[in-house]
């Protein structure tokens, strides 16, 4: 071996011993990052259970067991058992409460970021130069299943938001189906530990939240079952200890979950993920076939060269509300060497030799990369933020993760279609001697990835939060032009994907719109 290649190896080897003590030290402990306080609901929503699924077609036809009857032995064994568990719980069950407090949702999104956080570790090569590809047959086997990339990313918290969204509005229609009171208001001897609720308790929306989030996290990413299941447990038993819900209650919150995860499921296995990572041959071929339309290719810049870039048929991926990517595809981007272009190469050269520290600290703030929760996840934690501050009910809160999380997938759709037409080299391959701040995304440049996920995000919370809109659009364009602070993007790139990303999230508000909430 060369003296170079031995550096190589060594090299590669430390990377891939580092990637796996992380891996296993992760496994131990997945941390969550949101405070707030246990808060009433600002209103209940009678009428939620009539709201319109997204994926369940009828969610009164959803076949749970029968609340036990009043008075009956189960209902009297079943209050014995809230009264005990909620009496007395110690330090850490009151803390448990309070961390799954207001029905989990906020949790569940935590612990999905966190999960995408810790699996964003791009493959290393092989000693040979080559590169394996994550496989969901032998998941712990590295390189690990899932590599939660920015579309695996967005995929993720789509299917989870839409998922807790349509077990919510199930929740509701049994609930009111039901109508059985909250158990502190027929018994008052009963131990609240949680600001008291009055929707009907059965089925508990806590525990549909529970079980519908442990199926789809541990569908997305099979290695942390355990730790899933172990969480879910947690949250349900939380609800005892609240005082809040009976074990029936749960029960039938569990139940019904479980039925909603399972459509959900079988979309995810149908959607066409399987096919997005595409083998080289595939790989080369749409590059050549871009080549032939424009005259221009990207090129992966890493030594050794990655073959094949993150996803390139993630645009064929089923969407969920645009009719097809070509109806939103934008118009190609300038020719390289264009007077356009070359305006567009003189500016980020310019920022380079000139970088302020607020632009360093805006590049660094939406960076997103390796090891992060990718931009999906950046404006889930804004969501999230929105939602608690308007104390919405877990059924209002889920609505806004689902309508923003499914434009965030078609965002993606959108944005990766693009990018795999046209091709478009990034700066650093076409500006001479052009050093990044954020490294090489492994894709083409043309359009922005935060940019048009951020347009989307921007656009279908101030559906929401009206009031908010400004500061949405201030960050969706701050967002977009720490990519040129990064060296990453071109103007037009970041311009054209936040056009695209409010263009794709219309047809997400367009179906918020008529959804029957009023």
């Amino acid at each position: 071996l060369t003296t170079y290649q031995m550096k190589y190896l060594l090299k590669y080897k430390l990377a891939l011993f580092i990637a796996v003590v992380a891996f296993n030290a992760c496994k131990e402990d997945i941390p969550t990052s949101f405070g707030y306080e246990p808060y009433a609901y600002a209103k209940n929503d009678e009428t939620g259970g009539t709201w319109h699924s997204v994926v369940i077609a009828d969610v009164s036809k959803l076949n749970i067991p029968d609340p036990p009857a009043a008075g009956s032995a189960t209902a009297l064994a079943d209050l014995s058992e809230l009264k005990s568990a909620s009496a007395n719980p110690s330090a850490d069950q009151i803390k448990s409460v309070k961390f799954w407090a207001n029905d989990g949702i906020t949790r569940w999104n935590e612990l999905a970021r966190e999960l995408i956080s810790k699996y964003n570790l791009p493959p290393s090569p092989n000693a040979d130069g080559t590169y394996s590809v994550p496989s969901s047959a032998t998941p712990d086997k590295y390189p690990f299943f899932p590599f939660s990339h920015p579309t695996y990313a967005c995929r993720a918290l789509a299917y989870l938001s839409g998922a807790q969204y349509d077990a919510m509005i199930a929740a509701w229609s049994q609930k009111y189906k039901y109508n059985v009171p909250s158990h502190q208001s027929t018994d008052a001897s009963i131990k609240l530990n949680l600001p008291a609720s009055n929707l009907p308790t059965y089925p508990s929306e806590g525990a549909v939240i529970a079980s519908v989030s442990k199926i789809m996290l541990t569908a997305l990413f099979p290695l942390e079952k355990s730790k899933i299941e172990a969480l879910a447990a947690e949250h349900e038993n939380s609800l005892l200890w609240a005082g809040r819900n009976t074990r029936s209650d749960i029960k039938g919150g569990d139940s019904l979950g479980v039925l909603v995860a399972n459509e959900f499921k079988k979309r995810l296995g149908s959607d066409g993920m399987k096919f997005a990572q595409t083998s080289k041959a595939v790989s080369d071929s749409i590059k050549d076939a871009a080549f032939k339309r424009f005259g221009w290719s990207w090129k992966n810049l890493e030594i050794p060269e990655r073959p094949v870039g993150i996803t390139p048929l993630f645009g064929k991926v089923k969407p969920w509300f645009i009719p097809s990517v070509e109806a939103v595809r934008p118009g190609p981007p300038p020719a390289i060497g264009s007077d356009e272009f070359n305006k567009a190469a003189e500016e980020l050269k310019n920022i380079a030799d000139n970088l302020t520290e607020d632009q360093r600290r805006i590049a660094y703030l939406y960076g997103d990369g390796i090891g992060t929760y990718s931009p999906p996840g950046h404006w889930n934690r804004i969501a999230l933020e929105q939602a608690i501050n308007a104390k919405m009910n877990p059924l209002r809160l889920a609505r806004v993760l689902a309508y923003m999380n499914y434009a965030i997938m078609d965002a993606g759709l959108s944005c990766w279609d693009t990018k795999y037409y046209y091709h478009y080299p990034r700066p650093s391959q076409v500006i001479p001697g052009f050093k990044t701040l954020l490294g090489i995304p492994n894709f083409p440049s043309y359009t922005s990835g935060h940019s048009t996920f951020s347009g989307a995000a921007a656009a279908v919370l101030t559906h929401f939060f009206t009031s908010s809109k400004s500061e949405f659009d201030r960050i969706a364009e701050e967002a977009a032009i720490s990519r040129l602070y990064g060296g990453i993007h071109f103007r037009f790139d970041s311009e054209t994907g936040l056009a695209v990303g409010k263009n794709v999230a219309a047809y997400s508000v367009g179906v918020a719109a008529l959804d029957g909430v009023d």
